[in-house]
């Protein structure tokens, strides 16, 4: 997994050839990256990307073998996928996944996990888990439930059947849909833009929808007055709404 840092923007690349499937050492890498970056103070968001044809094909399937009359070990191999996509899902910098090509099964998992994805119109995605007798196991029939709907995600996990970007934008399973060759770009622009806000109100942000989203309003709108009310305590809201009145570029200092 290669990792740069450009701009308070980690650009991070998962390099697991051939086809950048998901093993149990490629889970273990990803762990410690996200670790990493959610404790790098100049890191303020982070694209994720695969190399040349794939995003991610899906996962290592010859280590299912080993899972065969194996209920309970099979279980608890999914929860573990699951604590490690909650764990992004979780962070408190937006990720972008970028998704450059094939991106199936737990890759695509992955890359819902994420908080916003941009596609080539030419890009695979699917859920094709049940081809092999499966589900998906790492989150995929719940988050494509709640980013698409309920009659979609069927569709989709029980044929199996793959997309492409411009329809995966059409469902709302991607942001954007865009030529390959402006992938990055476009990633980058909203990236950057998300680094010259205030850490602390994009932090906030984040916990209030995608905490707020499974709460009874009541209680997300409760949350987001928490949060409104806190901000207005640190340095950066007071600078904001000065240079906002005096028309000015703020510079924020995340406290």
């Amino acid at each position: 997994m290669n990792v740069k840092i450009i701009k308070s923007v980690a650009y991070v690349t998962i390099e697991n050839p051939p086809v950048n499937a998901l093993n149990e050492t490629a889970l273990q890498e990803m762990e410690r990256c996200i670790d990493q970056l959610n404790s790098d103070s100049s890191v303020k968001a982070v694209i994720l990307t695969g190399t040349g044809a794939f995003f991610i094909a899906g996962a290592d399937i010859k280590e299912f073998t080993h899972l065969f009359e194996q209920e309970e070990l099979a279980e608890q191999a999914a929860f573990k996928g699951q604590a490690l996509y909650n764990k992004i899902e979780q962070s408190e910098k937006p990720i972008i996944a970028v998704i450059n090509g094939a991106c199936l099964g737990g890759g695509l998992e992955l890359a819902m996990s994420c908080h916003m994805r941009i596609a080539a119109h030419e890009a695979k995605l699917g859920l094709p888990e049940t081809k092999l007798g499966i589900i998906p196991g790492y989150g995929g029939t719940q988050r494509l439930a709640r980013l698409t709907n309920t009659a979609k995600a069927l569709e989709l996990i029980l044929t199996g059947r793959f997309i492409d970007g411009r329809e995966a934008e059409k469902i709302g399973l991607v942001n954007h849909s865009v030529d390959a060759d402006q992938l990055l770009q476009k990633a980058a622009e909203i990236a950057e833009s998300i680094t010259q806000k205030s850490s602390l109100s994009v932090k906030a942000a984040l916990e209030s929808v995608l905490t707020g989203i499974d709460l009874p309003l009541d209680e997300g709108l409760a949350l987001e007055a928490k949060h409104f009310g806190k901000l207005f305590g640190t340095e950066d809201t007071k600078e904001g709404v000065s240079a906002f009145i005096e028309k000015r570029p703020a510079a924020f200092k995340d406290r």
